[in-house]
């Protein structure tokens, strides 16, 4: 039987808070409200965005219960969704803000471990969820919620075939539900069924008949679901036609409770009991409604992740400006530190500087002239070796093919523009200073970056590149632009992964996008071929994996 989902801790905890609180959180967390006011009307999706963006403003001014009750309530939004793993993590952290010895927790504490403990039991860790549901008991607050708890306990016990410990739990709970026909008539066809699980001859049905006429005295729709399976499960083996008859009740009662999960319970005992013209239909049905549940779950779980992700880059994005604006303030502060430094000094040393300033003027003017012709001859060398041999290929190519090949043409001229102004940026910045080579190498990469696109780059520290030769350094440049420029061009990419490796002595780069792939007919182009060749000529591999629409994935080895 699906366990209770218990909510009465947060429902307690919520007309509790709100009406003490709703003021000062209205005015000092307005995202607070919100959050509530989506979750009134069922829009979980909202009301987690802003559950989470409250909690940030929480964090801010170190409001701890509140922080724990909006990790409280998002995890139970993500348990409802089927995100079970979501909201284990959203309880535990929920824990990092509460305290066990403080009483003013209690009432949070036992709502989140029995959240916890739901979300455990979902996933089929029944001895986990005991040990959170024996810790949600220790901090309960009433009976009734003190009973759900002990009657999800009991089941977690009955699929860890451990019916000692789940009879006692139903002896005790017969005593304490007297009052309550509902939970009574739970109690009553959960320790029946835990008798026959623990011996097939024992006698279940009156147990189960007399649960499911209370219920139906109660108009409890949900208890009426879980008597009519006990009963067709019992059945199924003995008494077919008995087991199809509950189980074709049972499949009308979840019709009208609209729960995909009970259909589709109750649609599989149906295509087993059913002759084969109806259990076709059946089964036709639950495929229809399992293959929904699972959408509806895998889309729950990337909605949710995709909110933590907006909200924690918000948040970075915030402190990032925060240091910025920390940053032009202290660099506003040294300048006029130096300003008044700087004046100080020269009035304190006007007739000795005033020499040493010519002297030391004429020796920059020098250095800087002797700097300028070596720039200027390092860029003509350049210009020779990149541009103007570039150039003279293309021509050859031109005057001595019949057939011209227009889009290779086209790619070697734009590359030769990339490397032509690659030579003027590189030229600029080294009349400054010699830029660190893994520095190049991000912002290469980084330039093919849209609103559109990412691209990720992992392992280029500088130490990767110490022992690598010049040679080596400047054709993987040559490489890596090359496949950004074909990827720009042709692969509708939206994420690039380029990795670096170095172990025993040889260079790895892996590249990885997810876009379109590389058709067959692209694999022989012009500009691949010169980067196959680039990587040959240094006793290098290039190795080419492409599944058109799932992207395409190169690995790159250079001996060293």
């Amino acid at each position: 039987m699906k366990p209770l989902y218990i909510l009465l801790f947060v429902i307690t905890f919520v007309s509790c808070s709100k009406k003490e609180t709703k003021q000062s959180l209205s005015s000092e967390n307005p995202y607070y409200d919100q959050a509530y006011a989506f979750l009134d009307k069922g829009k979980n999706d909202s009301a987690f965005f802003y559950f989470s963006k409250a909690k940030d403003l929480f964090i801010e001014v170190n409001d701890s219960i509140n922080i724990a009750n909006c990790f409280i309530v998002m995890a139970i939004i993500e348990k409802d969704q089927g995100d079970n793993f979501g909201a284990q993590e959203s309880s535990l952290k929920a824990m990092d803000y509460l305290d066990e010895k403080n009483p003013k927790h209690h009432l949070y504490i036992g709502s989140n471990y029995n959240s916890l403990a739901t979300a455990t039991y979902n996933l089929k860790e029944y001895q986990k969820a005991i040990d959170f549901y024996k810790k949600a008991l220790k901090f309960s607050t009433d009976t009734a919620t003190a009973v759900a708890i002990k009657n999800n306990l009991a089941l977690s016990y009955q699929y860890l075939k451990r019916y000692k410990e789940a009879f006692d739990i139903y002896i005790n709970l017969f005593q304490q539900t007297k009052n309550n026909p509902s939970e009574h008539a739970r109690v009553i066809s959960n320790f029946a069924k835990a008798k026959w699980q623990h011996d097939s001859s024992y006698v279940a049905v009156p147990d189960y008949l007399k649960s499911l006429q209370i219920r139906k005295q109660s108009g409890d729709l949900l208890g009426q679901n879980a008597s009519l399976a006990h009963l067709a499960d019992y059945y199924i083996k003995e008494k077919p036609d008995s087991a199809l008859f509950y189980a074709l009740q049972q499949y009308e009662i979840t019709k009208k409770l609209h729960n995909a999960n009970d259909q589709i319970r109750a649609l599989y005992r149906l295509i087993l009991l059913s002759p084969p013209n109806k259990s076709k239909q059946y089964f036709q049905r639950y495929k229809y409604l399992n293959d929904s549940v699972q959408d509806a779950r895998a889309a729950a779980k990337n909605q949710f992740a995709l909110i933590r992700y907006e909200v924690e880059k918000n948040k970075a994005d915030n402190l990032r400006l925060e240091k910025e604006n920390a940053e032009k303030q202290s660099r506003l502060i040294r300048q006029r530190v130096i300003t008044g430094a700087s004046i100080f000094l020269l009035l304190l040393a006007v007739g000795g500087g005033t020499l040493w300033y010519k002297r030391r003027k004429q020796r920059l003017e020098l250095e800087a002239e002797n700097k300028v012709k070596e720039t200027q001859l390092h860029l003509s060398k350049k210009i020779h070796d990149v541009v103007a041999n570039g150039i003279y290929r293309v021509m050859s190519e031109i005057e001595h093919s019949e057939d011209v090949d227009r889009d290779g043409v086209l790619d070697k001229l734009e590359n030769m523009y990339h490397q032509s102004r690659d030579i003027s940026h590189n030229v600029e910045q080294q009349t400054i200073t010699e830029i660190p080579y893994n520095e190049q190498l991000a912002s290469l990469l980084k330039s093919f970056a849209a609103d559109h696109r990412r691209v990720l780059i992992a392992g280029n520290d500088a130490e990767q590149w110490t022992d690598v030769s010049k040679r080596i350094k400047e054709e993987v440049k040559h490489v890596l632009q090359e496949l950004m420029v074909n990827m720009k061009k042709h692969s509708q990419a939206e994420q690039v992964v380029v990795r670096f490796e170095k172990l025993d002595q040889q260079l790895t780069i892996y590249y990885k996008d997810n876009g379109v792939g590389m058709p067959a007919e692209k694999s022989q182009g012009k500009g691949l071929a010169n980067t196959v060749s680039r990587i040959e000529s240094l006793g290098g591999k290039i190795i080419f994996v492409s599944e058109p629409g799932k992207g395409l994935s190169i690995t790159t080895n250079i001996p060293l």
